[in-house]
């Protein structure tokens, strides 16, 4: 166990790299999410992701090593982040919208919704 996270790549190190990119593109999914079901505003949502991304951005540095203060990185993690905490903000808006106005809008796809006329 002593030399897991700072060894050449190994097939444990690799599962242990993936496991922490799924877990951080979940949690900016439910912070999208959580964002939504609060009734706040988008730029809440940027917020979230920001502070995720410094967050991912120090697992990175703490379990493999990597660059603590990059930029570059930084802003690769928060774009990509970004995606994935729109995406979960949209699609719970969309749904909350036509679920609790049905009389007023109808969905047209999983992230919008127009005015039923």
């Amino acid at each position: 166990m002593q030399g897991l996270f700072f060894e050449p790549d190994t097939g444990v190190r690799m599962v242990i790299r993936g496991l922490v990119v799924l877990i951080g593109f979940w949690t900016a999914w439910r912070a999208g999410k959580a964002a939504a079901e609060n009734w706040s505003n988008y730029p809440q949502v940027v917020v979230y992701t920001f502070l995720l991304a410094w967050v991912m951005q120090f697992l990175h540095h703490a379990l493999f090593n990597g660059p603590m203060l990059s930029a570059f990185f930084y802003v690769i993690d928060f774009v990509l982040l970004l995606v994935f905490s729109t995406v979960g903000f949209r699609y719970r808006r969309t749904n909350q919208m036509v679920n609790n106005y049905y009389w007023l809008y109808e969905k047209t796809s999983a992230f919008s919704w127009k005015d039923k006329h």
